[in-house]
């Protein structure tokens, strides 16, 4: 809901150990609009911070890196990414996929969904999500904001009155907009998904309070430990709620951590994973993300992440590298 993107620069992170590599990638965007991070934060807080921390570190698992830098505040996208990569080095290094590394495996195949901007007009809206259940994808989630959310949502459900539908506001909304948003409840939703402010919790449940579409949270979820994913997903596991994986418009690389981190039990909703040409002229890794024409992704059972890094094609879109060794 904040705008579109034609471009998108991405960190990849790369770490090596024992001649193995393992790949990560921080999904901050180029501003920092959805959270305070953005590439350039993270650029400078993975050299000058998280890397220093790690490099030349003995650890017995991945599990024990992200406690290396622990004492930095916030920042969560940059250290993940470095984190990510070390999970992928780890899976390599003991020669199994990243889920099994992670605990997952529950699901052999993924159900996907697709997130849809906000358009030009409807029709071009409607246009597109047409698309999106040909091609196969379970779910649809569209983008909402003031202006754009009751009516379009309308001509949405007339045209489409079946199709599993979501939608996100990305805290586009007050809590004084809460009899608009419960007029939404008319449209079968499967979840109205972070309509109020990123940091805020209470209003979230003052706001639930009063409508019967579901709330999902996103951008306020900082907490068991401080948005640990597989945490995350135990404890809402252990608390009957259901769970998703979302997305950042990542490349195959982040793609391939969020099918990984899918087949863990309690990821029973269809996500945001779609296919690599979804969004990409051309991705990252040699064999691009395919979704069946039953909207599933086969998770990969190669080591790691499954997919591999197309150096060659890497090479001649990286703008910016830097190389820390340790002394």
């Amino acid at each position: 809901s904040f705008g579109r993107t034609y471009s998108r620069k991405i960190v990849l992170v790369e770490v090596i150990a024992g001649g193995i590599s393992g790949w990560g990638e921080v999904t901050a965007g180029e501003n920092p609009f959805y959270n305070e991070e953005w590439t350039d934060s993270s650029w400078l807080i993975l050299r000058d911070f998280v890397a220093p921390r790690v490099l030349g570190h003995e650890f017995a698992a991945a599990s024990e890196v992200g406690d290396r830098s622990a004492h930095i505040r916030g920042h969560f996208m940059a250290r993940g990414g470095l984190e990510a990569a070390c999970w992928d080095l780890e899976a390599k290094q003991k020669g199994i996929p990243l889920y099994k590394a992670i605990g997952g495996g529950a699901h052999k195949q993924i159900a996907c969904g697709v997130s849809i901007g906000i358009q030009d007009d409807v029709e071009q809206l409607l246009g597109k999500i047409d698309t999106e259940i040909n091609v196969g994808y379970r779910r649809i989630k569209m983008k909402i904001a003031p202006g754009w959310d009751v009516e379009v949502i309308r001509a949405v459900r007339k045209r489409f009155p079946e199709v599993l539908l979501t939608a996100d506001a990305n805290s586009a909304y007050t809590l004084n907009d809460w009899e608009l948003l419960a007029a939404l409840d008319e449209f079968n939703l499967m979840m109205i998904e972070q309509p109020l402010a990123h940091d805020e919790i209470i209003d979230h449940a003052e706001l639930q309070a009063k409508l019967k579409t579901p709330i999902c949270l996103d951008e306020c979820i900082r907490s068991a430990h401080q948005a640990e994913a597989i945490k995350v997903h135990d404890v809402a596991m252990k608390h009957n709620i259901p769970g998703w994986c979302g997305g950042m418009l990542e490349s195959g690389i982040g793609r391939a951590a969020n099918i990984a981190l899918s087949t863990l039990p309690n990821f029973v909703l269809p996500g945001d994973v779609s296919a690599s040409k979804r969004y990409w002229k051309k991705d990252v890794i040699t064999t691009p993300v395919e979704v069946s024409s039953n909207g599933l992704i086969t998770v990969p059972e190669g080591p790691g992440f499954g997919f591999d890094v197309d150096h060659a094609f890497l090479d001649t879109i990286t703008v910016r590298q830097e190389t820390i060794s340790k002394p």
